[in-house]
């Protein structure tokens, strides 16, 4: 634990060879140290109440499995911290501050405060309700008294109070307006600009073959906010995989906030599509060559290999049981939230136990290769029959006299092929859709994937994985444009364009997108984000 001042904080520290470092999420989240650009994982540049609009502090940085620590000696020098490590627990001693005074102003961009201090601090921002920003500074009551706020043009109410020895600012805004804050030394000031286009443009590289970027791209007249890793897998130091809420059930929804540190991912995203109300999954997720999910309806997917090798296209999977007196029966989907009425088949991947989706299900149980059971079940939802590990089940969804043709100790046949073909060469697959670019061109095409007209004509936000030229991927989150809505899926394709793709595909968006770093989420407050089925991980191997 950390503990600021005598009270604890959320956030992470390691001390390694003598050197104390705290993790980047807690020294900007805690302390409001701004991160600067930087090409080096072992050097970052931070930024923390400058003398000089130039000034410039870097600190050197390491990183493990899980995160990046920034060694904090220098920063606390000149900052005049002390502290010391205790066991498990980091005490940091910051000299105190006080509020001097508060200002308000109207911009052309927006509006912006400006809190006096007469000395540096910490600073948080909570954004539960509205904006809250906590100073670790003491501020008078006549202070607070004296002080009138007023409406601005972004800025909705400004409250201003003490707490504690703190001052806590509430922010409320209007048409997409968030704050962007920033310090600044002699004299001492935080600064919150009130602004549509709140977002700070950086690139950092976080660890070997990982850099996380945030960019504005123009698409004709509209600015778009991108949240992206630009990632170059290595068997050696970085390797990516598909993840998803329970490790033993493909059945599950859970906040890649929590999803990805608990399977000790540095990184992560959301990815495929899902049943947001029984929790099932609706396309491709194939893990180390183990279907947890299978495609559907022929939409986008993504497949790539431990070298991180990585193609796209749209993908289908065909399957057909034939009996052993050499009918065939065509199985519709496997391991799949998708039903029709049909045949779907459920193997060991979708868990220990199969349950029945809709109403009235026979269910036969196929061991090596022959029927070794058959029930039929009742209400969709009641009841389940287990998934044995040397075989799997048919689920007969309709058409229940087919399923007479399956007798108990028959030989069942299986036939699998995937299109394209090359997608068996790949352990790894993740689908989406639709697919957006491919061989450099746009090959947007909603309708031919199923797709909903509700879907294809909306605009939200985005989550999309793409491929440059020379193999680097692109993982991207795309946001609300300034003044506006999130990207069409034309203006999402033409996004992953300007980024560098030659092939990209669309992922799950609007709540679901979530791009998660360090035990932080990068590209919207945690309360806004939605539980998902699964996700793709980002794994370091390399330790610095």
């Amino acid at each position: 634990s950390i503990r600021l001042n005598n009270k604890t904080v959320p956030g992470q520290w390691q001390q390694k060879n003598g050197r104390i470092g705290i993790s980047s999420a807690a020294i900007t989240n805690l302390v409001g140290v701004e991160l600067l650009s930087a090409t080096d994982p072992s050097q970052q540049a931070i930024r923390w109440f400058p003398s000089t609009e130039d000034e410039v502090i870097t600190l050197p940085a390491w990183w493990d499995t899980t995160d990046r620590y920034l060694d904090i000696s220098e920063l606390a020098t000149r900052a005049g911290w002390t502290g010391q490590a205790s066991g498990n627990t980091l005490q940091l001693n910051i000299p105190a501050s006080q509020v001097s005074g508060i200002r308000q102003g109207k911009q052309t961009w927006g509006d912006r405060i400006v809190v006096d201090l007469s000395a540096p601090t910490t600073w948080q921002l909570d954004a539960t309700d509205g904006y809250t920003i906590t100073i670790d500074g003491a501020i008078t009551p006549e202070m607070v008294k004296a002080f009138k706020a007023k409406s601005g043009n972004l800025l909705t109410q400004l409250h201003v109070a003490p707490l504690s020895g703190r001052t806590i600012l509430k922010v409320k805004t209007k048409g997409g307006a968030s704050p962007q804050i920033w310090s600044t030394g002699s004299p001492s000031r935080i600064v919150i600009d009130v602004r549509k286009d709140a977002m700070v443009e950086r690139d950092v590289a976080w660890a070997p073959g990982l850099r996380w970027r945030q960019q504005y791209v123009g698409v004709g007249a509209h600015k778009f906010p991108v949240y992206m890793f630009v990632v170059q897998p290595n068997p050696s130091t970085l390797s990516l995989r598909p993840i998803h809420a329970k490790p033993n059930s493909a059945i599950g929804i859970e906040p890649i906030l929590t999803q990805a540190p608990r399977q000790r991912a540095a990184a992560a995203v959301n990815a495929g599509f899902f049943n947001r109300n029984n929790q099932l999954p609706l396309g491709a997720v194939r893990s180390n060559n183990r279907w947890i999910s299978g495609p559907i309806l022929g939409r986008g997917a993504m497949a790539w290999n431990e070298q991180g090798d990585l193609m796209m296209d749209r993908f289908v999977l065909s399957e057909v049981a034939r009996t052993e007196s050499g009918e065939a029966f065509p199985i519709l989907a496997m391991n799949s939230g998708y039903v029709q009425a049909g045949i779907g088949r459920y193997t060991s991947g979708w868990g220990a136990s199969y349950t029945p989706i809709v109403d009235n299900e026979v269910v036969i149980t196929v061991r090596d290769g022959r029927v070794a059971g058959k029930r039929t079940m009742g209400k969709a939802g009641s009841g389940n029959v287990p998934i044995p590990a040397d075989g799997y089940l048919l689920a007969f969804r309709s058409n229940r006299g087919a399923s007479e043709k399956f007798a108990e100790g028959q030989l069942v046949d299986l036939a699998s092929q995937s299109q394209p073909s090359t997608f068996e060469q790949y352990p790894n697959v993740m689908g989406g859709g639709p697919l957006l670019i491919r061989d450099r061109n746009i090959v947007l095409n909603p309708q031919l994937e199923g797709f909903s007209t509700n879907f294809i004509q909306g605009s939200a936000p985005r989550t999309a994985i793409g491929k440059t030229s020379d193999g680097t991927w692109l993982i991207a989150t795309m946001h609300d444009r300034v003044g506006g809505r999130g990207p069409t899926l034309s203006e999402t394709a033409k996004i992953m364009q300007q980024l560098g793709a030659v092939d990209a595909l669309n992922l799950d968006g609007g709540s679901s997108s979530s791009l998660y770093l360090g035990g932080q989420l990068l590209n919207r407050q945690p309360r806004t984000a939605a539980r998902v089925n699964n996700g793709i991980g980002l794994f370091v191997l390399g330790k610095d």
